[in-house]
Order: structure tokens, then C-alpha cells, then sequence
């Protein structure tokens, strides 16, 4: 693997490739549309106590949605807790220079690590990937994990683009959320020198044998020790049992567009104070019967029987 040095600022005893469990970050509202960062830091401290490392401003997060100052003041938040566990921050969009300029802001920040997706819109091919993932591995202070989601950026990363790319002195890892567990073996058999990373939470214990050294999940939000333990028995192969409550409760988290469901049941669970969301996206999208709080009962019992034994990232 890359010999890329992942130690934590300020925190030398740890190491984010540590924490399996990444977890993409809500970013609560207020009836008002503005950001409810009481909520947030509640949510965030939740998932420190978890041991799940954080991710801010992802899809998750509605990063997009957000105005610059918005997204900065997240950041800023979050790192202000001083949790002891690694922050993420999500790079996205379609204006290069934009995008540098927000890697060199939060830079000066004591964050852990970026994630950086394809450009948004544009679909370029290998050589324009290749040439914006560069640049803004360049421009990045910390750690970067590449994204590949093709169902949000319409096109998937090249594995001559990754080949490239994965001696760069920041290329630590790779988030494959294409749902293809064959594009996922490819991904590990082309590109070797890069951590891979699930995207899809219900896939996690498939592909711990393609080589998956964890989870970006968005069910941990909602979930965060369970999630843990989901990752920790499936990163030791004990699978059985995982099946089909996991995969069933994973597709009631997405049964309309992410992250509608998961900020619906945390309001439900009373981890947060709204489901809103920003425009485009709307809870009203979600079903009457949408049987969210029954998969919460489910998933909380099975937690208590199998919610034993050391959390991953400890």
C-alpha cells in the first residue's frame, strides 16, 4: 500500500485508517432553512462516542445546498468539539479554481482528511479526471479518499485515472459506491497501491473478502454503535445473521433520495429537532407508511444481541 503518512494532527497516537467506519454526515435545519448547530455538534459528539470518524458536507450533507460560508462554518464547528476521532471534508462541485480555493481554506483548519469527487455535470473522460483529481491532490494539506459515484456524477472514475494517481503523496484511498461488486474487485485488482472503501452500507460484508477496509455509511447517522458493530462483524467475517435484516433496513434508508429517509427517522428518534431539508430536496417526498421507526425497533434489538465486544476503531 501507499506509504502515506495518515497520523492524525495534534493526535499522534492515532491514525485514520484506523477508523473503519466513516460516517457521512447530516447537516440538520431549522424550520427557518438555517443550520441547526446544536443539533449538529449532538449528532457529531454521538458519533464520536460510536468511534465512527466523520465526513462533513458529503451528498449526506447536502454540501451543495450549502453557501461556502454555511459549509465553512460546519467545519469550523465540528473541529471546534475536538472529538477525538478524524475529520473529512468533502470536495465537490465543477469549478476547479473554486475547489482549490476551498482545499486551501480548510487547509488552515485541524481536519484529517478530504474526500474528492468527480466533477459534477461535465463527464470528463480519463485525462480530465486524471487532471482535476491531480490538481486538487496538489492543492490538499491532508490525506485524500477519491469518490466514485457514478449515479450522482454520471460517470465513473477510470482505473487508468486511479493508476495514475495512486502514488501521489496524498492518494490514501478510494470510495467505490457504484453498487458493482465486480467493478469493486476491478477496482482492487488495477489500482493496489490505495485503500478501498465501501460506499453502500448493505454491501459492506460482501466485499470485506474483495479487500474493503471499511465503511462510508450513511445509516451510521442514524445507527452509530450498530453500524459500528455491523462493520466490526463483518471486517471478522462473521456474517451470519447480517442477513436480510441489514440489507432490508438499508433499503428503507433509501427508498427515496438520500438523505431523506435517514433525517426523517433521526426527527423520528428525536436526534434532531426538523426533517427538513434544502431544496431540491424535500421530506414530503417520503411515504405516510414508510415504516422507518419499525426498522429502528429491529435494528435496536438486534444490536442488543450482538452490540458486545470491542467497537472498531478502538
Amino acid at each position: 500500500m501507499n506509504n502515506l503518512n495518515t497520523s492524525i494532527n495534534n493526535s499522534p497516537s492515532l491514525n485514520i485508517g484506523d477508523f473503519p467506519v466513516w460516517t457521512a454526515l447530516i447537516t440538520p435545519l431549522l424550520e427557518d432553512d438555517s443550520i441547526d448547530f446544536e443539533a449538529l455538534k449532538s449528532v457529531a459528539i454521538n458519533q464520536a462516542r460510536a468511534n465512527n470518524a466523520i465526513l462533513l458536507l458529503g451528498s449526506t450533507g447536502e454540501g451543495l445546498a450549502l453557501s461556502e460560508e454555511e459549509q465553512f462554518a460546519i467545519v469550523e464547528t465540528i473541529c471546534d468539539l475536538n472529538l477525538q476521532v478524524p475529520i473529512m471534508v468533502a470536495v465537490g462541485g465543477y469549478n476547479l479554481a473554486a475547489q482549490k480555493q476551498w482545499i486551501e481554506r480548510c487547509n488552515k483548519l485541524p481536519i484529517h482528511s478530504y474526500l474528492l469527487g468527480t466533477p459534477i455535470y461535465a463527464k470528463p473522460g480519463p485525462v480530465g479526471q486524471t487532471q482535476w483529481f491531480k490538481a486538487l491532490l496538489d492543492a490538499a494539506k491532508y490525506p485524500c479518499m477519491l469518490y466514485n459515484v457514478p449515479s450522482r456524477s454520471a460517470v465513473e472514475i477510470p482505473f487508468a485515472t486511479i493508476r495514475t494517481l495512486q502514488d501521489h503523496p496524498n492518494c490514501w484511498s478510494l470510495k467505490e459506491a457504484s453498487g458493482d461488486l465486480n467493478k469493486f474487485l476491478a477496482y482492487r485488482e488495477h489500482c493496489p497501491n490505495i485503500e478501498l472503501y465501501s460506499g453502500e452500507d448493505a454491501m459492506m460484508p460482501y466485499l470485506v473478502n474483495a479487500g474493503a477496509k471499511g465503511l462510508v455509511s450513511v445509516c451510521a447517522n442514524a445507527w452509530p454503535e450498530a453500524t459500528n458493530r455491523y462493520v466490526s462483524l463483518s471486517l471478522q467475517g462473521r456474517v451470519e445473521g447480517l442477513f436480510p435484516l441489514w440489507q432490508n433496513a438499508v433499503d428503507m434508508l433509501f427508498q427515496v433520495a438520500s438523505p431523506i429517509p435517514v433525517k426523517t427517522l433521526m426527527h423520528l428518534q428525536g436526534q434532531i429537532n426538523t426533517p427538513l431539508l434544502r431544496a431540491p430536496l424535500t421530506h414530503l417526498e417520503l411515504a405516510a407508511n414508510h415504516n422507518l421507526m419499525d426498522f429502528d425497533k429491529q435494528v435496536e434489538q438486534w444490536f442488543q444481541h450482538n452490540g458486545t465486544g470491542k467497537v472498531v476503531g478502538e
